[in-house]
């Protein structure tokens, strides 16, 4: 891979971050969904606890990439 280029750690977090950013939109999506129609409780409470769990992932990348300002 001659011509090609490295991405460094922090274009590399943004891409991560809007992947995560997608995909906890999309299990809103599918969340909506499922109560829309009734659907299986306990699926719901697993996509909900997913959608938590991506969101501190969130927070977390969202931290790594803010630098910190001392006043």
């Amino acid at each position: 891979m001659a011509g090609s280029q490295q991405l460094n750690p922090q274009e590399v977090m943004t891409i991560q971050l809007a992947v995560l950013r997608q995909e906890h939109r999309d299990l809103d999506l599918a969340i909506s969904a499922l109560v829309d129609r009734a659907g299986d409780q306990l699926a719901v409470k697993r996509l909900k606890q997913k959608k938590l769990h991506l969101k501190d992932k969130i927070a977390r990348l969202e931290d790594e990439l803010t630098p910190d300002i001392i006043a």
